[in-house]
């Protein structure tokens, strides 16, 4: 529990608890919040060197030197170190490879739409025509479906915490509709 306690009339402190500011080294036998979904919670596997989660299932092993942690049961090769509080994101990245996914998607959204609007400039509808607005709704229903389209490849090469988790909860309430 945070607790402000003002120490002069225009600015305000941060004073927090001493079992909050204690940091604690990643161990086997311990249990923390999931990196990937940020929901559920690891814990070790019986008679593994190795850690899952609860909620998303996701099978971790642990660097205990380097007080690091990767998922080994996906194909993206994530990452995170565990600063004695919280974890954080170790990129490995290759920054040519997501230059170049991030221009591959715009395209993807740009494109279509612009294929359909070049086309509704170059032969426009008649002026009195019931359909006359159709090109334009098109051009805008292209740009949005395209970006919905990119915005879920993003999540899913991302693996965006909110995405995942929302999806982990979509399939539970899937297999329990069954």
């Amino acid at each position: 529990m945070v607790k402000f306690f003002p120490e002069s009339a225009s600015s305000w402190t941060i004073k927090r608890p001493e079992h909050e500011k204690k940091t604690r080294p990643l161990r086997y036998d311990g249990t923390y919040r999931c990196p990937a979904c940020r929901h559920g919670h690891i814990a070790e596997l019986p008679l593994m060197e190795a850690m899952a989660c609860d909620f998303c299932r996701h099978i971790f092993t642990l660097n205990l030197s380097s007080q690091s942690i990767q998922v080994v049961d996906s194909s993206q090769p994530m990452s995170w170190r565990w600063n004695g509080r919280k974890w954080v994101a170790a990129y490995h990245d290759d920054q040519q490879l997501s230059v170049l996914i991030w221009i591959l998607c715009g395209g993807l959204v740009v494109f279509p739409a612009l294929i359909v609007w070049i086309a509704a400039y170059v032969f426009p509808p008649l002026p009195d025509s019931p359909w006359a607005q159709f090109s334009t709704l098109w051009a805008v229903s292209a740009f949005g479906l395209h970006l919905a389209m990119v915005g879920w490849m993003l999540a899913e090469y991302y693996q965006v915490p909110f995405y995942v988790s929302n999806k982990i909860r979509l399939q539970r309430l899937f297999r329990a509709a069954r």
